[in-house]
């Protein structure tokens, strides 16, 4: 990555959120904008306006950062992600990761729709991702090393926070809400999977796979954040029926009740613990 594009991209939304002192850095994926935590943004700025970023050219993804006030706790918010494969390289999808380290947040929970790998998961299954599987062939710390990103071999027996994961299972609890725990499989798209990608992946422990989520979470764990992560089922990968990111969409956005009610409950756990 080009870290001087990094830098140009904190610095300018430092300037515009400099007293945001957030606790908690939330990125939205397909279909979670009414997850969004309620209420009149602190600040906002468009991605196209944050050197590097830009705005996303995927449906779904609104391409805006938010500053929310949750329980007296302000929170960043980006609307939607750049994906690996809109071809604009690693920069874009590392930006959100290092504005919320850089302006002090200690949390980072990543969000994205994904299909199912397992049969009793349906559209509308909400998951807690416990580990994940890096079948993107590639990885956003290739190149040189920033210490900015934490150690030159960073660690990644451990991405995913427990206590981060225990406070989403006790949010869950409290508002009702189902949630299951499980492995998420990274791929590069935008291509959905065949049968024996999905076979094979299954084969290799993962219960659903997505286009995202990967870089963001190992970024977020090499750089010394806490970071979790909550998948969405929005289809049954390699099933009979055609996908499409538009069906994609629609199931995600049916789940989107539960989904804000989980954030907003585990923001508000959050606030108290931290």
């Amino acid at each position: 990555m080009n870290q001087k594009i990094i830098e140009a991209a904190v610095d300018a939304v430092r300037a515009r959120v400099s007293r945001a002192e957030p606790m908690a850095a939330l990125i939205l994926g397909s279909g979670w904008e009414a997850a969004a935590p309620a209420g009149t943004p602190l600040a906002r700025l468009a991605y196209r306006d944050i050197p590097g970023l830009g705005a996303p050219a995927v449906a779904g993804h609104t391409g805006e950062l938010t500053v929310q006030n949750v329980a007296g706790r302000s929170v960043l918010v980006f609307h939607g992600r750049r994906h690996f494969y809109e071809g604009a390289g690693w920069e874009p999808v590392a930006i959100p990761v290092a504005v919320a380290r850089a302006l002090g947040a200690s949390a980072l929970l990543v969000t994205n729709s994904a299909g199912s790998l397992r049969g009793d998961w349906p559209a509308g299954t909400l998951m807690a991702v416990r580990d994940h599987l890096n079948a993107m062939g590639n990885n956003p710390l290739i190149g040189a090393h920033s210490a900015f990103w934490g150690p030159r071999f960073p660690d990644m027996a451990r991405v995913y926070d427990e206590g981060l994961r225990r406070t989403l299972a006790v949010a869950a609890t409290e508002a009702g809400i189902s949630l299951t725990v499980g492995v998420y499989a990274g791929v590069t798209g935008p291509a959905y999977e065949t049968p024996a990608e999905v076979a094979a992946l299954r084969m290799a422990g993962a219960d659903v796979v997505g286009m995202s989520t990967v870089p963001e979470a190992l970024l977020g764990h090499a750089a010394g954040l806490r970071v979790a992560a909550v998948s969405c089922v929005t289809n049954a990968a390699g099933g009979a029926e055609p996908a499409s990111h538009a069906a994609v969409l629609s199931a995600a956005r049916s789940a989107m009740d539960e989904a804000g009610r989980l954030l907003q409950a585990w923001l508000g756990r959050l606030a108290r613990e931290v």
